[in-house]
């Protein structure tokens, strides 16, 4: 048996990877969107394997990460695991594991323990949110189009409102423009005729 093949094995038995699918199942049930391990983990394939992001391929510093932030079983601000995204490491510092886990008998609480505070992204939707909504907490442009309409309006309404006031005086010039060459042919128009 190669290295790398009895490591993966030792960390798959010795180490279990606890990824925590009733999270998963509930956000696809209550949004009806499809979602997968990336909302939480840094692969979307979940911790268990060998790819980037997954508990067989980390070095052994990237191992220290992931043993202390599962240690975390009560809430900390440092929490950095190499198999969590930011806002896995984010719940798990909010949390703790020991919530984490009492949450899985009942992941639409997960939202309600975060809070509205957190919108890792920022794009105006709290990440709480995004997670009942089955968006993705970690990408910008990801979530329901009206909420990132009205976002983007507010964070952009002093330019909205110059581009509208310079639309309208545009429009004004032109019209006052317009009125002018019609002016001036009916005097033309009038002059011929004298």
């Amino acid at each position: 048996m190669t290295s790398a093949l009895r490591v993966f094995v030792f960390l798959s038995i010795a180490v279990p990877g606890y990824a925590h699918h009733e999270f998963q199942t509930f956000v696809q049930a209550h949004s009806g969107r499809p979602v997968n391990c990336a909302m939480c983990h840094t692969s979307a394939d979940g911790p268990e394997g060998t790819g980037p992001g997954q508990i067989g391929s980390l070095d052994e510093l990237e191992r220290e990460r992931l043993n202390r932030a599962r240690a975390a079983f009560d809430p900390s601000p440092v929490v950095d695991s190499p198999i969590l995204n930011d806002f896995g490491n984010l719940i798990v510092a909010r949390l703790g594991k020991r919530r984490i886990l009492e949450l899985r008998s009942n992941p639409a609480v997960l939202a309600t323990e975060l809070g509205n505070e957190s919108d890792l992204d920022r794009d105006g939707i709290p990440d709480a949110r995004e997670y009942l909504e089955g968006t993705h907490p970690l990408m910008r442009h990801h979530g329901a189009p009206l909420s990132l309409f009205a976002h983007e309006l507010r964070a952009n309404a002093f330019h909205v409102v110059m581009l509208g006031l310079a639309t309208i005086i545009t429009l004004y010039g032109l019209i006052s423009i317009l009125r002018g060459f019609a002016l001036k042919m009916q005097a033309a128009a009038n002059a011929e005729d004298h």
